[in-house]
């Protein structure tokens, strides 16, 4: 009897602690009080490795306050960002007063006037210009990526930073520990071995053991002198380039920008760069002066768990809840959470078109019935879903109206909103929006509607998939 007293006290205990540590997430609360009644005390263990708030330990407050206003107003203040000038460009964006009010207000991010901004569809030409930029570069080249693979285009890309570090050019590299838990010593070793730095971003069992393992650097950076910057879907492997058996083709966006907004790409890998590596670059080099001529409005966003601001979550929010005729979307993985939800029926529910574009093929079968355990209620209310069949969709592009689209590693998931550290960029110019908006276009000649009435149709154990995947979905 008293072991069964035991027993419940203990479950008791666990059942409080997820309770208490997760108050502000009802959504991760249910996953994980479902993970505790499967696997009681295994669940708890798991939650206690994974699941501690990023934000509360003293060690990543200390060493992972991300950014300094001193740094930012010191080096940010050389673009110029003139209000009047931003007014002037697109004052469409300021007819809607609460989507103007959010974005001028996310800490460290502005709308910068002066920029270049080149839409690069697949990894094909991004690696391309990728790789042409990088052969330009003269002072330093700052190069983090979510996953880097030994394969053949990351060999390449390894050679080509080798040889700019023989020439004397400053190479910093970082790496995800998990998202390139693959990556071999042998390929490490030879960066070090050339001068290179490379860092990894929490390695696994680091991560592990310090309650940090849930929390990933998704973000895909290149910046080259200070000048040239790009961001978006692709990562370093040739599954971008088709290699993947399973999946084919894989579509994807990225970026490649020039002028005032890669002084923000610059000061996110130097916040990532101290938090790896424990150095403060401060050298005046890294933010030199530009005298780009177009005026491309973009604003780099970047979000991650050491924010107090959900600031890519918001940002998709807030576009949404704006639009007044039409809200596009291609993205891999679809857990949105309850905001994001409403934020699309009710668009929908309004009258503005609202379409979505998801990979038929996945790379991740839980995922995909987590997903669509999330598209009977949109579908019902409107919202028109489409599955990509040419290969893998991995695109992360949202069009709002005329008024703005973003491009960048987001996904539209609770993991990338609240859990990763992301990067996205918000491009507010016709020209750019119309580029995507084409590609949007010809990806939609290549996805099948998905229609409510066979959707309905499904099976009982698809739906069942679905109901367990959605109480867990909070946690992928």
């Amino acid at each position: 009897m008293i072991w069964m007293v035991g027993v419940l006290l203990l479950f008791i205990f666990q059942t409080a602690t997820i309770l208490i540590g997760e108050y502000k997430r009802p959504a991760k609360t249910v996953a994980w009080l479902f993970v505790l009644f499967i696997l009681p005390i295994i669940g708890f263990l798991m939650y206690y490795f994974l699941a501690k708030e990023y934000t509360q330990r003293k060690t990543v407050r200390r060493k992972g306050r991300r950014r300094s206003s001193e740094a930012r107003h010191q080096w940010l203040g050389r673009g110029s960002h003139n209000q009047e000038r931003i007014e002037e460009q697109h004052y469409q964006l300021f007819e809607d007063s609460r989507l103007c009010g959010l974005l001028h207000n996310i800490p460290g991010s502005a709308i910068s006037p002066n920029n270049r901004v080149k839409v690069l569809t697949n990894a094909d030409v991004t690696y391309e210009a990728m790789l042409e930029a990088i052969e330009k570069a003269e002072k330093h080249i700052h190069f983090e990526f979510y996953t880097i693979r030994h394969d053949a285009i990351g060999t390449r890309f390894q050679e080509a930073l080798i040889r700019k570090a023989l020439q004397g050019v400053k190479v910093r590299v970082i790496y995800d520990g998990i998202g390139s838990y693959s990556l071999s010593s042998a390929y490490i070793d030879r960066f070090k071995q050339a001068g290179i730095e490379v860092y990894p971003f929490l390695r696994p069992l680091i991560a592990f053991f310090d309650k940090r393992m849930n929390y990933r650097n998704h973000r895909k950076i290149i910046v080259i002198d200070g000048v040239v910057g790009f961001v978006g879907g692709i990562n370093i492997g040739d599954e971008y380039l088709g290699g993947d058996p399973k999946l084919g083709f894989w579509r994807d966006t990225h970026l490649m920008l020039n002028g005032d907004s890669v002084y923000y790409l610059q000061t996110t890998f130097m916040t990532d760069w101290l938090f790896v590596s424990g150095e403060r670059l401060a050298d005046d080099s890294m933010y030199p002066e530009h005298h780009e001529s177009e005026t491309s409005l973009v604003q780099v966003i970047s979000s991650g768990p050491d924010a107090y601001w959900d600031a890519i979550q918001e940002m998709f929010f807030a576009g949404i809840v704006a639009a007044k005729k039409r809200v596009y979307m291609t993205t891999p993985y679809f857990i949105p959470d309850a905001s994001i939800t409403m934020a699309l029926k009710t668009a929908v529910l309004s009258g503005v078109d609202v379409r979505i574009i998801l990979p038929y093929k996945a790379d991740s079968r839980i995922v995909q019935y987590a997903s669509r355990s999330y598209l009977l209620e949109l579908m019902q209310a409107g919202v028109q879903f489409y599955l990509y069949r040419k290969g893998f969709m991995h695109a992360k592009v949202m069009i709002i109206d005329h008024m703005m689209a973003t491009v960048g590693t987001a996904n539209v998931d609770m993991r990338s909103f609240f859990s990763n550290f992301e990067l996205n960029a918000v491009m507010f110019n016709q020209d750019v929006i119309d580029r995507l908006e084409d590609d949007f276009w010809m990806d939609l000649k290549d996805s099948d509607e998905l229609k409510l009435a066979e959707f309905e149709q499904r099976s009982r154990l698809e739906k069942g998939k679905e109901v367990i995947a959605r109480l867990l979905s909070p946690l992928f």
